[in-house]
């Protein structure tokens, strides 16, 4: 990928007339994509609403669980919109995809009543909604079918399954398409510096520092708060999971630290029915550092594309994202899936700005990262919530004193 950006910028530098000529490459790229976004998303929302409501809410842990799952994730895409807005990675530089903005806005929202705006989200029929061009009739379907599939309990369950089961197909058809992402990144970056030069590269690198800033940022205030409330330091609960955290940083797969977290958080006295309920539970649907990538990248590509979003987009974007970023589960490919049906369900910010994305993917470690410290805190905050954690057990642990071999026995 790293070779793919550096070539797209090398052609589009010192022979912008042939870069130009570059963009088919990402067209196609977002066409495939596109292709799939509808049944995709509905599968991943209807599983992630039903598949929560039956892995979560059996038992009183659960329910906290799922309150404590849905404010985060609330709070962590509030905190992207917010970061992209006040620091305006994609600001102050020449209009990037505007011509693509222009065909996918929207109409204003004065020539579009509440009522013909709510009308239009309901589709004639269940299956026109995905022949059609609206995400947002896809997402009320997988709405009303993922909270009728948690109602009905194992009734459904035979369609749960099939549902899961087409998820997965469509995730495979995902994988082999994202192996043409180098060939997508090429042609983006080619076309975007052939066309407007090398200057318009530099958005890139202000929303990497950006993502970085209000991660680290959301770890150490928001989760911060959160874990001293639960009486533990945030510092010292990083310092004491940083094998884990390295292991994810150089393998860029959060699921190599599974096991050696369940081992750290029931030994610092975590009782171990919450820890082995919330540690995979939280891998599907307290992925923090995901949705705040989900939330400032879509603003990110709209100031790069100088759409100007207000208050009441705004709080449509965050609206749509807490159920788009139901489907950013921890899969390679599901954070751009998210973000596509996002930006498509908006229908204001071009999706072709999205592949530029694409070129410093391997950079955003802070997603992981963020992702996996967001779920030892969720797993402390819960046991404190349930009375179920030892906090002498915790004191020693974080302290780095050994601990009693039974301290996680509660």
């Amino acid at each position: 990928m790293a070779l793919a950006f550096a070539a797209g910028m090398l052609l589009g530098h010192f022979f912008p007339s042939a870069g130009a000529l570059m963009k088919p490459l990402s067209d196609g790229f977002l066409r495939l994509v596109g292709m799939l976004i509808g049944v995709l998303i509905f599968c991943l929302v209807v599983s992630g609403i039903a598949g929560m409501r039956n892995r979560l809410q059996a038992t009183q842990v659960g329910v906290k669980a799922f309150f404590y799952f849905e404010a985060m994730a609330a709070l962590s895409l509030a905190a992207g919109i917010v970061g992209a807005l006040l620091l305006a990675p994609g600001k102050g530089f020449a209009p990037v995809f505007t011509a693509e903005a222009a065909q996918h806005a929207a109409p204003a929202p004065a020539t579009q009543s509440a009522s013909g705006f709510l009308l239009d989200i309901i589709p004639s029929t269940f299956t026109s909604a995905f022949t059609g061009n609206s995400i947002l009739q896809v997402l009320l379907l997988a709405l009303l079918t993922g909270i009728a599939l948690a109602r009905v309990g194992e009734r459904g369950r035979g369609l749960l399954e099939l549902i899961e089961g087409v998820q997965q197909v469509f995730y495979g058809m995902v994988g082999m398409i994202l192996k043409l992402a180098p060939l997508a990144a090429f042609g983006a970056v080619a076309f975007m510096i052939g066309r407007y030069g090398i200057s318009s590269a530099l958005p890139l690198l202000h929303f990497l520092a950006a993502i970085y800033l209000v991660s680290i940022l959301f770890v150490f205030v928001v989760m911060g708060l959160v874990a001293r409330a639960a009486g533990c330091n945030i510092f010292r609960l990083v310092a004491y999971v940083k094998e884990e955290l390295m292991l994810v940083f150089f393998t860029s797969s959060s699921i190599a630290a599974l096991p050696g977290l369940v081992e750290k958080l029931e030994k610092m006295g975590c009782a171990k029915p919450v820890v082995r309920l919330m540690l995979p539970a939280g891998y599907s649907f307290n992925l923090n550092g995901s949705t705040l990538y989900i939330a400032m990248a879509a603003v990110f590509l709209a100031q790069v594309a100088h759409v100007d979003l207000g208050f009441w987009q705004l709080l449509s974007l965050l609206g749509i994202m807490m159920l788009t970023s139901k489907s950013a589960a921890s899969v390679a490919g599901s954070s751009f899936v998210a973000l596509a049906a996002t930006l498509a369900s908006l229908n204001l910010i071009p999706l072709a700005g999205m592949v530029l994305l694409l070129g410093v993917e391997r950079l955003m470690k802070c997603r992981s990262l963020t992702n996996v410290i967001g779920n030892c805190v969720a797993c402390i905050a819960v046991c404190a919530w349930e009375k179920a954690l030892d906090r002498q057990a915790m004191h020693q642990a974080l302290s780095g004193k050994d601990l009693p071999a039974a301290a996680n026995q509660i």
